[in-house]
C-alpha cells in the first residue's frame, strides 16, 4: 500500500473512533470514556494477556479470509458481495466431512479444508458465469446467493439428524482428527483458541499479493477489471478472466468458513453451527476489511486484525454498560470514510489530469 493510502486508512480509523466516542457519550456518558479506552486495547491490559491476544489471533484469521476474498474482486473490477454465501458453502463442507470423514484419519482435517475450498469456489463460481455469459451483476446475482446459501445449508442440517442436535439447534462437533493443528501456537497463547488458522490466512495474503502483482495471469485479471474492451482487444480472454476472479474469490472466503469451523475456538465452540435465519456477518465484515485496506493483501492482514481487535473490544465493552452494537457504527463509519476518500482520491486525480492538459 502506497504511503497516501496508508494515510487515508487512518484517518478513515480515526474518524471511525471519534464518531463512535461521541455516540458512545450521548447514549451513557459516564462510563463512555472508559468503555472507549476498553475498546482500544484497555481489554488486552489483564494477567491472562497471552489468552486474549490468542483468541484475537483465532478471530482474525477467518476475518482475513473474506476480507481477501472481496478485496481480490476488487482489484479485479468485482464487488463479491456474496463473501457470506460463499464462507457459509464453506463452512458447511468443512463440518460435513469434519463430522462424517473419520476414515481419512489423522488427515481429516485437510479434506475438510479442501472441501470448504471447492464448496466456496463454486459458490463464486455461479455469478461469475452469470456475469461472463449474461451480464448479470455480481452484485445481484452474489446477494441472492447469500440467501440461497444460508437456507440451503439449514435444509441439509436439520433434514440430517446425525449431523444436527436438535436441543442445542446447532450441528454436532467435529471429530479430534478434524480440528486444525494448533503446532507450537497454543503453547505460547496458553487456553486461547488459536491454532494454525492465523498462519495459512496470512500465507493466502502472500500468496495472493504475488499472484496479482507479480504475474501475467494477475496483469490479465486486474486488467480485464480496469477495461473489459481494452482488455479483450488485446486478446486477454475477457469472460475467463471474470469467471475465475468470482471463483478464487469465493475459494477465500470458503477457507474462512473453514478457519472458523474447524477449530476448537474457545470463544464459541467454533466449530459447531447455529441454525438459524440470519446471515453470518464474516462476509460482510470482510467489505470493511477490504475497504480499509484498499483491496491490499499484505494490508487486508493488519485491517483484519484491526476490525477483530476493536471487535473484542466491544465484547469487553459490555461489562461496563455500553451495547456491543456501538461497534458496528463505529465499522459502518470507518467503511463511509474509506469509500470516501477513494472517492476524493480518484476526483483529485481526474482533477489534476485536466488541469495538467489545460496548462
Amino acid at each position: 500500500m502506497k504511503k497516501e493510502g496508508v494515510t487515508g486508512s487512518l484517518i478513515a480509523i480515526s474518524i471511525g473512533l471519534v464518531f463512535g466516542l461521541v455516540i458512545m457519550l450521548i447514549a451513557n456518558p459516564f462510563q463512555a470514556i472508559p468503555g472507549f479506552f476498553t475498546m482500544i486495547g484497555g481489554w488486552l491490559i489483564h494477567p491472562d494477556f497471552l489468552r486474549r491476544v490468542g483468541d484475537l489471533l483465532y478471530i482474525a484469521g477467518p476475518l482475513i479470509m473474506t476480507g481477501l476474498s472481496v478485496g481480490f474482486a476488487f482489484k479485479t473490477g468485482l464487488f463479491n458481495i456474496g463473501a457470506t454465501g460463499q464462507y457459509t458453502m464453506g463452512m458447511f463442507a468443512g463440518i460435513y466431512v469434519g463430522v462424517y470423514g473419520d476414515f481419512f484419519g489423522p488427515a481429516q482435517w485437510i479434506f475438510a479444508f479442501l472441501a470448504a475450498i471447492v464448496f466456496g469456489a463454486l459458490w463464486g463460481l455461479i455469478p461469475g458465469l452469470l456475469k461472463a455469459y449474461f451480464n448479470i451483476h455480481e452484485v445481484i446475482a452474489s446477494i441472492m446467493l447469500n440467501y440461497i446459501a444460508m437456507y440451503t445449508v439449514n435444509m441439509w442440517v436439520q433434514s440430517n439428524p446425525t449431523l444436527f442436535n436438535v436441543q442445542f439447534a446447532k450441528t454436532v462437533s467435529i471429530d479430534a482428527n478434524a480440528y486444525l493443528p494448533t503446532t507450537f501456537l497454543r503453547d505460547i497463547f496458553a487456553r486461547s483458541g488459536i491454532d494454525i488458522g492465523i498462519l495459512l490466512a496470512i500465507g493466502f495474503s502472500l500468496l495472493m499479493y504475488f499472484v496479482l502483482e507479480k504475474t501475467t495471469f494477475g496483469y490479465e485479471l486486474k486488467s480485464v477489471g480496469s477495461n473489459r474492451f481494452a482488455s479483450k482487444y488485446a486478446g486477454i480472454k475477457e469472460n475467463r478472466s471474470l469467471i475465475l476472479s468470482m471463483t478464487i474469490a469465493g475459494a477465500l472466503a470458503g477457507i474462512g468458513g473453514a478457519l472458523y469451523f474447524l477449530s476448537r475456538g474457545s470463544i464459541n465452540s467454533g466449530n459447531q453451527y447455529p441454525v438459524a435465519n440470519e446471515l453470518m456477518s464474516a462476509g460482510f465484515d470482510g467489505i470493511a476489511v477490504a475497504l480499509l485496506a484498499q483491496s491490499n493483501p499484505i494490508a487486508t492482514i493488519f485491517s483484519a486484525l484491526f476490525i477483530s481487535f476493536i471487535q473484542r473490544g466491544g465484547f469487553f465493552m459490555q461489562t461496563l454498560g455500553i451495547k456491543i452494537e456501538i461497534i458496528d457504527v463505529i465499522v459502518a463509519a470507518i467503511i463511509y470514510s474509506s469509500a470516501m476518500s477513494m472517492l476524493a482520491k480518484d476526483k483529485l486525480t481526474s482533477f489534476l489530469k485536466k488541469w495538467r492538459k489545460k496548462a
